[in-house]
């Protein structure tokens, strides 16, 4: 595995680049915006693809670097499932088996912060001792922050020497972080508001006339002319649902496949069928659409808002 700890002065900001090996598909945990340019920069030196950007929570120290890095290699972004940003690509929480990387929640011999920005102490220790503390003792744990100078540390050192994990309940938790009377980020008041609308903006593919409300979108369920297209990965698939009728062409997959000769290039010009894609949230599908009106699919469209709107419009799923 290639693996790249960056590291950002002014907001004392890790980033993490990983890749499976040189020449392969890369993700990147927690990007800067500034540094944006020097992220891509190693991505090429490195021969990667940059398939996913990953922010671990909503900062409040930096804009995020989400957005940039989506618009110009047209990664996949995604953020925590309890997310409170507009509209990422996905929405996961998961370690790797040797390592996890805990963004704020869990520091070296620290915690974050759960005094601002709707922070809650009790999920906060939650997480910590339901979850993380329940790792083995030699998992390195690398977090979002750190403004010591210490780059990682493992689980069993935090369990052992972290002096805010020294409690002995939840309510000496809570007390000790609702007590710590520290003054607000310097980037707080730009930051959050901004990371907070670090979505793809899905206003423009609408006013094109390529979207489909989740409301419209029902209405043509079934339609004989009507190819759905199903973007996600397959873990989104068994967790969430699918659209009934759906073909599953994962959207890492979709430029061979709307280029011609490809099966949804074919699918559309011999048949006639609209493609209508879908994702998560719509972001995905978004990208998708005009992928596929510059391959000359000019009838291709997307459900705004994703299965997150079909849902929410009582949409059928199949599982």
């Amino acid at each position: 595995m290639m693996f790249r700890q960056l590291f950002d002065q002014v907001s004392g900001t890790y980033s993490y680049l990983l890749a499976s090996r040189p020449g392969g598909e890369a993700l990147i945990i927690d990007p800067v915006l500034e540094k944006v340019d020097r992220y891509l920069q190693l991505v090429k030196e490195l021969d990667l693809k940059l398939v996913k950007a990953v922010d671990t929570h909503l900062h409040a120290d930096h804009i995020t670097g989400l957005g940039a890095l989506r618009d110009r290699t047209h990664c996949i972004t995604v953020m925590g499932e309890q997310t409170k940003a507009d509209v990422v690509s996905m929405r996961l929480g998961d370690v790797m088996p040797d390592r996890v990387f805990t963004g704020d929640t869990l520091l070296i011999r620290g915690t974050g912060r759960t005094d601002f920005q709707n922070g809650n102490p009790r999920q906060q220790y939650e997480s910590i001792f339901g979850r993380l503390l329940k790792l083995p003792d030699a998992t390195l744990v690398y977090p979002a922050h750190d403004y010591k100078g210490d780059t990682v540390s493992t689980i069993g050192e935090e369990r052992a020497y972290n002096p805010r994990l020294q409690v002995k309940s939840v309510d000496e938790y809570v007390d000790l972080m609702n007590n710590l009377k520290l003054p607000n980020p310097k980037m707080m008041d730009v930051a959050v508001p901004a990371n907070m609308k670090v979505g793809l903006a899905q206003e423009e593919i609408a006013r094109r006339g390529w979207t489909l409300s989740a409301g419209q979108a029902l209405a043509v369920l079934g339609s004989p002319d009507i190819a759905l297209i199903d973007l996600r990965e397959r873990s989104e698939r068994e967790r969430h649902g699918t659209i009934p009728g759906s073909l599953h062409v994962p959207y890492p997959t979709l430029q061979e496949s709307i280029r011609s000769g490809g099966t949804l290039h074919e699918l559309a010009k011999s048949t006639s069928k609209r493609l209508l894609f879908y994702c998560a949230f719509g972001e995905r599908s978004a990208m998708a659409v005009q992928a596929a009106q510059d391959a000359g699919l000019a009838t291709a469209c997307h459900i705004g808002g994703g299965l997150d709107a079909w849902k929410k419009a009582s949409g059928p799923l199949a599982r």
